[in-house]
């Protein structure tokens, strides 16, 4: 058993690095097709500085962590950035670029969760890279990733998946989808008391899993 600090650090990094990365890969994209706001903010950065949001990168998480531990509850630890800042009007094709903006963020995370997988592979293969807490923080990450991948791509808006499924619809109903963004957070947390919200995510995570196994054997 670790300590809490060493808990905390173990999980704290795939988990920081996970929402650090989702956040840059937006303005990355975003830059990609022509808007350069989040690069002028100097919001492409991998310095978490840039991206942490105090209640949603560091209290909450947290918060569900010691919770979980002290408690001897399930661990479900979910967490958010500063939002990367996108200005559409500046795309070539506001629509589908904004679409790939949109999944650029979730995709990055299944990129982070097969990317830990690979560690955890590698320690495997070479036994003098095994450690306990080495594997404490790649399965860590693989979850935690997987976790936000799954959240992010719910057709809810303000998610990256309801800014997805906005970039399908036909332009009357896009605005009333979009009139729903106002609820989301809400929408959200209702979702995650009642316990639906891990039945949602549950397909997409299982997807994620099939997939990394698939690639790594793991």
């Amino acid at each position: 058993m670790f300590s809490t600090l060493v808990t905390i650090i173990l999980f704290g990094v795939p988990a920081i690095l996970a929402i650090t990365l989702h956040e840059a890969a937006h303005g990355y994209v975003a830059r990609k097709f022509g808007d350069r706001t989040a690069e002028m903010l100097g919001r492409i950065t991998l310095n978490p500085i840039k991206h942490i949001d105090l209640v949603g990168t560091i209290l909450i998480p947290l918060g569900l962590f010691l919770m979980a531990k002290f408690t001897g509850g399930p661990m479900f630890l979910f967490g958010w950035a500063k939002p990367v800042p996108v200005q559409p009007r500046n795309f070539r094709d506001p629509i589908r670029n904004m679409r790939w903006v949109s999944a650029a963020g979730p995709l990055s995370n299944l990129a982070m969760a097969l990317g830990w997988a690979i560690v955890g592979k590698l320690a495997i293969l070479f036994p003098g890279l095994l450690s306990g807490g080495l594997m404490t923080m790649v399965l860590f990450g693989v979850q935690f990733n997987l976790i936000l991948m799954a959240l992010n791509l719910l057709p809810i808006l303000p998610l990256d998946g309801g800014r997805i499924v906005y970039s399908f619809l036909p332009w009357r109903w896009a605005m009333s989808y979009a009139r729903t963004e106002h609820y989301g957070f809400f929408i959200v947390i209702i979702l995650m008391v009642t316990g639906v919200l891990w039945w949602l995510m549950k397909p997409l995570m299982m997807a994620g899993v099939w997939l990394i196994g698939a690639l790594t054997g793991m």
